[in-house]
């Protein structure tokens, strides 16, 4: 056997790799992100810079600042109970059952991401209304009236908000492994047991994730809150709308608000950042 047979016949040997140092970035990369950068940054950099640090607690004190934050608060919070009731159903649907339409309802359910808050608050007006198509129906049998109400508070933000937590609980449900669900099928178990012992333990951080992200945008709802609900202190006045009014007569308050809502927001990216984000 001649040593090029030997060679050819021998053990493949790897070559190591490379090691890279530091790529340098191309200048014409670098400014136009530095200057994107920027553009993101410097607004939140002056809202902490003009922050009234020495009068903080005074402000946070004020009853009407405690009373939007309150509602915030509560409103938010009672939205993604709603949306969690009924937005993982409605994921699990668009998830594992073939039927015809289905791409036209999941683009239906993700309208609310593109359509501007102001439209949708018009939209519940013409559909939960006192002459609106479901609105009249329940003014006249039940007497109830959700426009410019608590209730119209929730209804704006859960509106709003619930894409969020479908499109996360539906991502969720599509990486699963379905061989547990078929597992405990086959054990005799029925599809609500399978359901709740099963499928939801296996989407729990979808669906955790998917309420947070849900929390914060109902939170920090304007748009269709202001159209729907309207702005009354006390009972549809929330943060954000909190801040539109007082940047007219307080503007100290209105930043103290406004850091309210930063710190909330940062604090909910910084969470779920592991989740959507991968880093080295």
């Amino acid at each position: 056997m001649s040593v090029t047979e030997q060679q050819s016949s021998g053990p493949a040997v790897t070559a190591a790799p490379r090691r890279r140092g530091p790529r340098r970035v191309p200048l014409f990369l670098f400014v136009p992100a530095g200057l994107a950068l920027a553009f993101l940054v410097l607004p939140l950099l002056g809202l902490l810079l003009r922050a009234p640090w020495s009068t903080l607690l005074e402000h946070l004190a004020q009853p009407a600042i405690l009373a939007a934050l309150r509602l915030s608060l509560l409103t938010a919070t009672l939205a993604t109970v709603a949306c969690v009731l009924l937005g993982v159903p409605l994921a699990w649907l668009l998830a594992r059952v073939e039927f015809p339409g289905r791409r036209l309802v999941r683009a239906l359910v993700t309208v609310p991401l593109v359509l501007p808050p102001v439209v949708g608050g018009v939209a519940l007006l013409l559909l939960f209304g006192r002459r609106g198509l479901i609105g009249s129906w329940l003014d006249e049998t039940f007497g109830v009236t959700l426009p410019f109400t608590t209730a119209g508070v929730v209804v704006a933000e859960a509106f709003v908000a619930m894409p969020f937590l479908v499109i996360a609980v539906e991502g969720a449900l599509r990486g699963a492994d379905t061989r547990y669900e078929e597992a405990a099928a086959t054990l005799g178990a029925g599809r609500w047991t399978t359901f709740r012992r099963v499928t939801l333990p296996l989407v729990a951080p979808g669906v955790a994730a998917g309420a947070v992200l849900c929390w914060a945008r109902a939170l920090g709802e304007f748009g269709a809150t202001i159209t729907f609900a309207g702005n009354f202190p006390g009972r549809t006045q929330t943060m954000p709308l909190a801040v539109y009014l007082a940047l007219e007569t307080d503007l100290e308050a209105a930043i103290v608000l406004s850091l309210i809502l930063l710190v909330v927001s940062v604090t909910i990216l910084a969470g779920l950042r592991d989740r959507w984000i991968s880093s080295p």
